[in-house]
């Protein structure tokens, strides 16, 4: 059963990365190496600083939260559950068709923010309410708030199968799948393992 998920991350924990943060011990770097030799070291110094000093981390918690998220446990592959973290929101028209959006590495399911609302609502963006979708962006097991596989293996096929049981267990009985990058060959996958229920899959890749 799919439960509400609000993202509430402790004051405590904010303010332990700041000190972490701050207690960071540099290495020594080539002189004028820039980045021949991998991360600028004055570059990733400034990045760690605007982390611990100016990053609004409630502004984007709030920003995230207005996306709608759930949890909700499946059984996919034999091995073991999962409790899986998404985003849900219903579309609008007379027929939305469900899709799946698979987030690719390094990501997450913030990748489906800008679209979100074109997808599932065409005509508050100038499009066919008739091409409305009801999108599923979940987290991949492992990644942002899904729960981590305790057992070793776990890849594009397993990920799939954990897709296929979440859009069974939400109901769904005729969805698309859509992924790039990692999300690409999970999707392409999840059509190959449920060719009942997913009808087709639109993939990209850098």
């Amino acid at each position: 059963m799919p439960r509400p998920f609000t993202i509430d991350i402790a004051d405590s924990e904010i303010r332990d990365l700041k000190r972490r943060l701050g207690q960071t011990r540099w290495p020594s770097e080539v002189t004028d190496s820039g980045w021949q030799y991998g991360s600028n070291l004055a570059y990733i110094q400034e990045l760690c600083e605007y982390w611990r000093t100016d990053f609004d981390w409630p502004a984007q918690q709030a920003r995230l939260n207005q996306m709608p998220q759930f949890t909700t446990r499946v059984s996919a592959d034999g091995i073991e559950d999962y409790t899986v973290h998404f985003v849900l929101q219903e579309g609008v028209g007379p027929n939305p068709m469900p899709l799946i959006f698979t987030h690719g590495w390094p990501g997450s399911f913030f990748e489906v923010s800008k679209i979100l609302g074109p997808l599932t609502d065409p005509a508050a963006h100038g499009g066919d309410p008739a091409d409305a979708f009801t999108v599923v962006a979940p987290s991949l097991p492992g990644y942002g708030f899904s729960q981590i596989p305790s057992s070793g293996g776990f890849g594009h096929m397993r990920a799939a199968r954990v897709w296929v049981a979440l859009m069974s267990e939400l109901g769904f009985e005729r969805y698309g799948a859509q992924g790039g990058d990692i999300g690409a060959r999970v999707s392409a996958l999840t059509a190959y393992e449920d060719p009942e229920h997913c009808i087709g899959a639109q993939i990209n890749m850098p």
